[in-house]
């Protein structure tokens, strides 16, 4: 098996060396993609790296980091490769961990795999409070909007896919800044690509993250709720039409019905003074509770559907790209 790693490289001239440096032997080729880098880096890594298996892509206009390694991505294709590995270039993410994000693709157990640094609670220890809380908030809602509840730390960019399956995604379609990673999940998700999270500590060089998740937060809010609603469209009627898309469809109306019905009743009964019988409250908040359960029963419903039987086994290099 040919595995590449592909490197977003971007203001990492103090950190790349020594990351080029520790990739392990079992890697075939290393893709370090100068993302229109104002320090140059693609030709400072030409003149000081001399690893034959290092290659420099430019992209010619700054893409973000989801446009970097999509770069790398269609170079490791082109080549022929059969894993990827996303490495970041600024010295936070250990190449020596390869191995473990490349081993469970090739016992064909997963055809993702991403970093997992909630999984040992060691390894919070270094994280900053504010960025802790943030990533926990990002998890629930890329369980919700991407459907893998089995996941957590969404948010982290130490990523390994095989290539049968990345041929699978649009890559033209990949958000190309912070929300790469993410939106790798959704389109993962629509393959029904298995994804495992792979253990790992949090390391923190000098470099400092252009990431604010105060201020992402919004905007992550927006797209996860377009994910979700992508992906229960896509799973739940357009593709498939399933006890989950019953347990949804009636629990939301039950819910919208009890309560505008209440509130109904509640304002009537504001209006003309006269409190609102025993009866009335019941046939608001029946419906109300009869709906809640529904959803909950999606929700479970939802969480089985994660998918469990990698993809990539099944596919041939001359598979039918999917949208």
């Amino acid at each position: 098996m040919k595995v590449a790693v592909a490197i977003p490289c971007y203001k990492v001239r103090s950190h790349i060396l020594q990351v080029l440096a520790a990739m392990p032997p079992s890697v075939t080729a290393i893709y370090a993609v100068d993302d229109c880098c104002p320090d140059a880096s693609g030709d400072f890594i030409e003149a000081h790296c001399q690893d034959p298996r290092v290659k420099v892509l430019r992209n010619p206009v700054n893409r973000g980091v989801g446009g970097a390694v999509a770069t790398g991505y269609r170079q490791a294709l082109a080549d022929g490769m059969d894993i990827v590995v996303k490495v970041d270039g600024d010295g936070q993410m250990d190449p020596r961990l390869i191995p473990y994000f490349v081993r469970p693709i090739l016992q064909g157990r997963a055809d993702y795999t991403k970093g997992n640094r909630f999984y040992r609670h060691e390894s919070l220890r270094s994280m900053p409070r504010v960025r802790l809380i943030g990533n926990a908030m990002l998890s629930f809602l890329t369980k919700l909007s991407c459907g893998y509840w089995n996941v957590m730390d969404p948010t982290n960019g130490y990523t390994a896919i095989h290539t049968q399956v990345l041929r699978e995604l649009p890559l033209d379609k990949l958000e190309t800044r912070y929300f790469f990673e993410t939106d790798m999940l959704f389109r993962l998700n629509t393959v029904r690509a298995v994804v495992k999270d792979v253990p790992m500590d949090a390391l923190y060089a000098d470099e400092t993250s252009g990431l604010d998740v105060r201020k992402v937060l919004p905007e992550f809010a927006r797209k996860h709720l377009s994910r979700l609603l992508r992906r229960y469209g896509y799973n739940y009627w357009l593709r498939d039409f399933n006890i989950g898309s019953l347990y949804s469809l009636l629990g939301a109306l039950f819910v919208l019905g009890g309560s505008l019905f209440g509130l109904a009743e509640w304002l009537n009964s504001d209006l003309q003074g006269v409190p609102a019988t025993s009866g009335t409250v019941m046939l608001a908040g029946l419906p109300i509770l009869i709906g809640t359960q529904l959803l909950i029963a999606f929700l479970h419903y939802d969480i089985s559907s994660t998918p469990q039987e990698p993809l990539h086994p099944q596919l041939t290099p001359h598979s039918t790209h999917l949208e």
